[in-house]
């Protein structure tokens, strides 16, 4: 289904995608499921391509879209964000601020916080409006800092109160003479924070990407979350030049990507910016399965290669990579072979630290992500990261979807009982299997474990943390959970929350 990008709003993952957040069982299954093509597998009236999905009875914590939609907005370069929001939301800023600085810092960036400004919304707004309050923020953004663009978010309480956020962004911006773009990013929209990914990617696409004055054929889009680039290593040797995009960006590398070859993501979750550079610019998206693996990566290139005319140089660079982790690679699978690990990140990027680990000869017969997508924006079926996972390496018994409930995942470290945890996200479930006595490898930057060095640096960092053991262990020792003991005897993490009588 073709994208509509004439609209400020973006359709919801939960629309478009048929996302879920609650599901436990063999990921063979749930790749079965996300087939099913008229209606719902297990008898649910739910229609179209909805697959069903487990309950369950309360959440205990969760980001939501405004948060995703909002930090990518503010670090962007030359850019100010405003808020339209209680106080509250803002909130999120302060991980925005330490998010930025560090990409400044690895980057070579002036070393700086980013700006946004809360509008600040009471209870006499949420009565009377606050659009008049929108209108004179944006104003002051503009006279304070002069940035190239503006950014305005909702939240819920705008989204309840029905502000015409698009009216008023478009007044101000007749009078300041800069972008004023919209994102409509309200929480309550979507059971899941990754619908913040389309609202930013879909506000790039409508606002900052012009009509291409000309195309580069050597130029290759990359989307990805931030961190090292990890691409131009590879994509350099086949003449190709890297345009990162998103986790931090000059205006202008948003305005080029309209002018590239290609476009690659390192994760499908961000394909709506991919998918809609193909449909809106005809910037062909590269479909092939996710660089996590030997066999995957070179697949990857090979398809790279193939859209930017590149394939007479693909084999060599190819060759030259597999022999030059050969050595390490082998010397970390003996290491790691028999070891038990455990997954928990986001969607694809969970799949494909799976792959990587399976690849080491680390045992994973259990994994946590965050959410599933039954298909992606593009429809393609090599872009079935799971699908594909448990075609190479077989399937995972035990896989829990859980937008990171702390009572599930503590339930599913139970059953798991693994060596370590590989984790996406430094907070709750990091901590948590710290708790639990479990050695736990955090990954900030979803680049890591991408293509073949990424294998290496995988296995590298599991073997700095496996002799943490003890120190995990001391931990546990110390630490105590909120749960009844006959909880704790449960390790079905959707297993009924009530004592049964």
């Amino acid at each position: 289904m073709a994208l509509n990008l004439k609209t400020p709003q973006v359709e919801t993952r939960d629309q478009r995608l048929g996302t879920i957040t609650q599901w436990d069982g063999n990921a063979g299954q749930l790749v079965k499921d996300s087939a099913f093509t008229f209606g719902c597998s297990k008898g649910c009236e739910n229609g179209g391509r909805r697959l069903c999905e487990q309950s369950t009875p309360f959440a205990q914590a969760s980001m939501c879209a405004e948060h995703i939609a909002v930090t990518n907005a503010t670090i962007i370069q030359d850019s100010v964000v405003v808020q339209h929001s209680p106080i509250g939301c803002a909130a999120s800023q302060s991980f925005t601020a330490r998010y930025y600085r560090d990409l400044a810092a690895r980057r070579g960036w002036k070393l700086e916080d980013p700006k946004s400004i809360c509008t600040n919304l009471g209870e006499q707004d949420m009565v009377f409006g606050g659009v008049a309050r929108l209108e004179d923020t944006i104003r002051d953004a503009y006279e304070r800092h002069k940035p190239r663009v503006i950014f305005v978010a909702t939240s819920c309480a705008t989204g309840i109160i029905g502000d015409d956020v698009d009216g008023a962004a478009k007044r101000v911006e007749d009078e300041i003479g800069i972008p004023v773009v919209t994102l409509h990013c309200e929480g309550f929209k979507s059971k899941h924070w990754s619908s913040g990914w389309d609202v930013i990617e879909h506000g790039i696409l409508r606002r900052l990407v012009p009509e291409p004055p000309r195309k580069q054929p050597d130029l290759i889009n990359v989307i990805h979350l931030g961190g090292p680039d990890v691409f131009s290593p590879l994509l350099n040797p086949l003449g190709l030049r890297v345009n990162l995009v998103m986790g931090g960006n000059t205006l202008e590398r948003l305005a080029q990507m309209s002018e590239a070859a290609a476009t690659v993501t390192m994760c499908f979750v961000l394909s709506y910016l991919a998918t809609g550079l193909e449909q809106q610019f005809g910037v062909p998206e590269v479909r092939a399965p996710l660089p996590y693996g030997l066999d995957a990566t070179d697949n990857w290139l090979r398809d790279i290669a193939r859209l930017t005319g590149t394939s007479d140089k693909v084999e060599a660079v190819i060759a030259s990579e597999r022999a030059r982790v050969a050595p390490e690679l082998a010397r970390l699978r003996k290491a790691l072979t028999g070891k038990r690990g455990f997954v928990a990140a986001g969607a694809a990027f969970a799949h494909g630290l799976l792959a990587d680990l399976r690849e080491l000869g680390v045992t994973v017969d259990d994994a946590f992500s965050f959410h599933h997508d039954p298909t992606t924006d593009s429809g393609d079926p090599q872009q079935d990261s799971l699908g594909r996972l448990v075609d190479a390496w077989g399937d995972i018994p035990n896989y829990t979807v859980s937008p990171d409930q702390h009572f599930q995942a503590h339930a599913a470290l139970l059953r798991a009982k693994p060596d370590f945890v590989i984790c996406r996200h430094t907070g709750t479930l990091a901590v948590l299997a710290g708790r639990m006595g479990i050695p736990v490898l955090p990954i900030f930057y979803s680049n890591d474990g991408l293509g073949y060095e990424g294998l290496l640096t995988i296995g590298r960092a599991i073997l700095r943390v496996l002799p943490r053991k003890r120190f995990y262990e001391d931990v546990a020792a110390h630490s105590s959970f909120p749960y009844q003991p006959w909880w704790l005897a449960e390790t079905d993490p959707y297993a009924p929350i009530l004592e049964p009588a």
